[in-house]
């Protein structure tokens, strides 16, 4: 008797060794291509503004690894260090997305800003007050980011403040937009199917060419037992010049008509386009998952 009490401490330790046996551990993620650099800048012209100050015209990338919206610091001026570490405020100061997110390893050099009635282009620069950019000078921009999905009620989710660096020897002329490092498997084309908000699956079935610019045609197609509005905003677009085209408003502001349950729902969204620009990618934001939150996906409509 006092032999099988014995081994029944020993049982339990073999039935624990060998149930190790089944534990696998999450191997450790790749992080090579998935690490923040959170955002870059360059400058690609050093000159003069209309009164005689210091222009330095700059484009920004989106190194997050993330879909990212970024903007400067409000009344905060940039610094331009010499080499010999004198600084200089910089007060006029346009470095923003306007907005909007950007998918990773996009670029651009400016935006669409003014009011959704009156438009206007904003270019992205810094000026300097009676100042000069000698040699071993660098341009400081202090700036916030956020990162993800765009959630209405969590709008600063992955919120982050610091710095860019611009490194005025470094004046790079000629730069292709909007691309600037690949990400494999992130751009969509035109057809492919997005499941949206309560399994709705969202398709872009025509893009066109207008005389302000693009019109695209979106389709809804509910296989639920229940009514659902899927909303995508006014969707901007990026070309080849740079140029975020669309005022920024909250994607769940425009309406939608109401896609009934086993059925479908069509409509359309306009963005303003120079005729000459072309090479165009949307960035498109789905109410997906759940109500006033936004999945962002490019979609490639380089052709139109």
């Amino acid at each position: 008797m006092n032999n099988k009490k014995a081994l029944i401490p020993f049982l339990v330790c073999i039935l624990v060794v060998c149930a190790c046996d089944y534990i696998v551990l999450p191997e450790e993620e790749e992080s090579s291509s998935a690490i923040s650099k959170g955002w870059s800048a360059l400058a690609t012209n050093i000159g003069k503004s209309n009164t005689g100050d210091l222009h330095i015209d700059i484009t920004i990338r989106n190194e997050t690894a993330d879909w990212s919206a970024m903007h400067a610091l409000e009344n905060n001026p940039a610094v331009l260090m010499a080499s010999d570490g004198t600084p200089t405020n910089c007060d006029t100061v346009f470095v923003s997305t306007g907005g909007h997110r950007l998918a990773p390893g996009f670029q651009m050099r400016g935006y669409t800003a003014g009011t959704k009635a009156q438009p206007t282009i904003q270019l992205i620069y810094v000026e300097c007050k009676g100042a000069e950019a000698a040699p071993g000078s660098k341009l400081s921009i202090d700036y916030t980011y956020v990162t993800g999905e765009y959630n209405y009620y969590y709008q600063e989710t992955n919120k982050v403040d610091t710095t860019l660096e611009v490194d005025l020897d470094k004046v790079i002329k000629e730069v292709k937009y909007p691309i600037g490092e690949p990400v494999e498997g992130l751009i969509h084309k035109p057809a492919d199917p997005i499941t949206a908000l309560n399994d709705c699956v969202l398709t872009l079935t025509e893009v066109t060419r207008t005389d302000q610019g693009l019109q695209f045609k979106w389709q809804t197609s509910n296989p639920g037992d229940y009514p659902t509005y899927v909303h995508v905003g006014t969707p901007p677009v990026i070309g080849e010049d740079g140029i975020f085209y669309g005022f920024y408003e909250s994607p769940d502001l425009a309406s939608v008509p109401i896609t009934p349950a086993g059925d479908k729902a069509e409509w359309t969204t306009d963005i303003t386009v120079p005729k000459d620009s072309k090479g165009f990618y949307i960035m498109l934001s789905v109410e997906s998952k759940k109500q006033r939150l936004f999945v962002n996906y490019p979609v490639d409509i380089t052709d139109k």
